[in-house]
């Protein structure tokens, strides 16, 4: 590795301090573990501060200093908490040592613009330390989720099988639970039914909505959109209240009336209210879309012949349709994931999935939710790296970022 030259290292007064409020930020969650937090962030600072020291004083060389902290801190990892640990400590080390030399020799400033002052440098990297911080916090009860969704056990703890990473501690019979109980299959069915048939009817009429919206000689679109998207702001528990009264009135006629299936009513009103709350979604989407449209693409197609719809489904559809799809995917994580509404408008026959998780909280305490959590994240994760790729796509079908 070139060294840099002298002018650019750092003093030991900025290293040393920097690195050892790393080490103690490492030493909080290492000391958690052992019912000590304080103990954690001293031992881990004062660790992390000495090293620092004596590489730069004493060894000078990167690639060595690199293998002693790592073979060093698995060795410790290892010692304390088995193969979780080694893990840790190898990933420790490694991050560290490079650390250490990174900020010693100033590499924090080669791809930052030269006439950044000390503070404009402090700032970018406090800011990136915060979103990160930002994302462990959000990101950590998935992660939490998603191994004990494999627990030998019937507990919603990590066993000490699980924490030494044998394989004696994980099991996939939670799942084999899921895919073989009536209960949670009945239940996932509906979710199926119920969430594609809702979000047709949200796309359908949320980008109707948001074209009509977006033409500038419709009175009060301020007003209108303000009420659409109601459902999108209103306490979930009020709308729920709302739709129970009305989709009530709504069920008694079908049923009294025109002698509709009491069952089939039921699907009714839920698919109904799931549509109304992904409706939203739908419109925002589509008129973000819409706002870089090019409406003299429309008129050049009507003065060439083109009727209303002919212009629709030849020239704004194929331009808006990441949008379009953007907000049908969400309407359906919306509806799959929905529980407070179908409550109150549903009945036992309407049971959703997320349903059924809230019933297993309430009643048993059953594991079988982490399975159904794990699988859930699975599928949002998928939907919303669709919907990142279809954003991606409308940027540069719109000319906003190069093909």
């Amino acid at each position: 590795m070139a060294a840099l030259t002298p002018i650019s290292r750092k003093p030991l007064s900025v290293v040393l301090p920097t690195v050892a409020i790393a080490g103690g930020f490492l030493g909080m969650f290492v000391g958690a573990g052992q019912d000590n937090v304080l103990l954690g962030i001293v031992i881990g600072a004062a660790l992390m501060a000495g090293l620092a020291w004596l590489y730069i004083n004493v060894l000078d060389n990167e690639r060595v200093a690199r293998w002693i902290t790592i073979l060093g801190l698995a060795a410790i990892g290892f010692f304390f908490a088995g193969i979780t640990g080694l893990i840790v400590g190898l990933l420790a080390g490694w991050f560290f040592a490079f650390f250490i030399f990174w900020l010693y020799e100033g590499r924090y400033r080669q791809k930052l613009l030269p006439y950044m002052t000390a503070g404009q440098v402090l700032w970018h990297y406090t800011f990136r330390v915060i979103c990160g911080a930002i994302f462990v916090f959000l990101i950590t009860p998935i992660l939490v989720v998603l191994p004990l969704s494999f627990n030998a056990q019937d507990f919603f703890t990590f066993t000490p099988e699980m924490l030494r990473l044998d394989p004696e501690g994980y099991s996939l019979k939670h799942y084999r639970d899921f895919f073989t109980n009536n209960e949670w299959q009945r239940s996932f069915k509906n979710s199926l039914i119920i969430a594609p048939i809702a979000t047709v009817i949200s796309v359908t009429l949320g980008t109707l909505a948001a074209i009509g919206l977006s033409q500038s000689h419709v009175p009060g679109r301020r007003a209108i959109m303000g009420i659409l998207i109601s459902p999108m702001i209103v306490p979930l528990i009020i709308s729920a209240t709302g739709m129970f009264f009305f989709y009530s009135d709504i069920g008694r006629f079908l049923e009294g009336t025109l002698g509709m299936n009491k069952n089939f009513v039921g699907y009714v009103k839920v698919v109904l209210a799931h549509a109304v709350l992904g409706i939203p979604f739908v419109i925002i989407t589509v008129t973000a879309t819409l706002v870089g449209f090019d409406q003299s693409l429309t008129r050049a197609a009507a003065n060439m012949g083109a009727g209303p719809v002919r212009t629709f489904f030849k020239i704004q559809m194929p331009l808006i349709l990441p949008g379009v799809i953007s907000g049908g995917l969400f309407a359906f994580i919306t509806s799959f994931d929905e529980v407070v509404v179908v409550l109150f408008v549903g009945s036992a026959s309407q049971k959703t999935l997320p349903w059924q998780m809230f019933t297993g909280l309430r009643e048993q305490i059953s594991p079988t939710i982490l399975a159904v959590a794990t699988i859930l994240v699975v599928i949002s994760i998928a939907l919303l790296t669709t919907v990142e790729l279809l954003r991606r796509r409308s940027e540069r079908l719109r000319g906003l970022t190069p093909a």
